[in-house]
């Protein structure tokens, strides 16, 4: 498939076919291109949590909602075969930045305008997505609510440097499948969007 119409057909899938699960060497495929993302000073301080069995997933869906009766969005939500949790480690950034060639010994935070650790995480959530794309997949990133990282942590043994900065469900799409609401309120155009030369 041609980038342009990865890039045309890239949207968040909501519902999988629970049958079909994401063959491996698509699975590895995903990883490649994910690491294949820009990084800050190639500090590359992502990693990422692989969840294929059901007792994985089903732990991962406990760990991180409330429970009950899941509504109808985790319903459809939960039939994906693979979830990818990307993780971000500010530490990793804040260290390398603190070698001979970047010189910031002291590894003041502040020195960062923005969490560039967070950024390269997601750069590497959307190498995913668009990989997920070519490959015939279906995928939808989705934030981890911040009263259940620690049970998230817990639940994997993630280490406490290691953030989430959201995750990733993937597999093949399903006849629930429908477009958010949220699309209605339509694509804004370039011109509202673009600034050139000015704002």
């Amino acid at each position: 498939m041609e980038f342009a119409e990865v890039v045309r057909r890239r949207r968040m899938v909501r519902d999988y076919d629970a049958e079909r699960p994401v063959p491996p060497e698509v699975r590895e495929r995903l990883l490649e291109h994910a690491v294949r993302a820009p990084s800050a000073g190639f500090s590359q301080g992502w990693a990422f949590l692989v969840l294929e069995s059901g007792e994985e997933r089903d732990r991962f869906w406990t760990a991180t909602t409330d429970g009950g009766t899941p509504d109808a969005w985790l319903t459809r939500m939960r039939r994906a075969p693979l979830l990818i949790v990307p993780f971000s480690n500010k530490q990793a950034y804040l260290d390398r930045y603190a070698e001979p060639d970047k010189g910031w010994t002291d590894r003041d935070e502040s020195r960062w305008p923005v969490p560039y650790w967070d950024v390269d995480a997601g750069m590497a959530s959307l190498l995913i997505l668009l990989t997920a794309v070519d490959e015939g997949l279906g995928a939808c990133f989705f934030g981890v609510p911040p009263d259940k990282v620690a049970g998230l942590r817990e639940a994997f043994g993630v280490p406490e440097e290691y953030r989430p900065v959201g995750c990733l469900s993937l597999g093949y799409p399903g006849d629930g499948d429908r477009r958010s609401p949220s699309l209605r309120r339509g694509r804004r155009p370039l011109d509202e969007v673009v600034h050139r030369g000015r704002w």
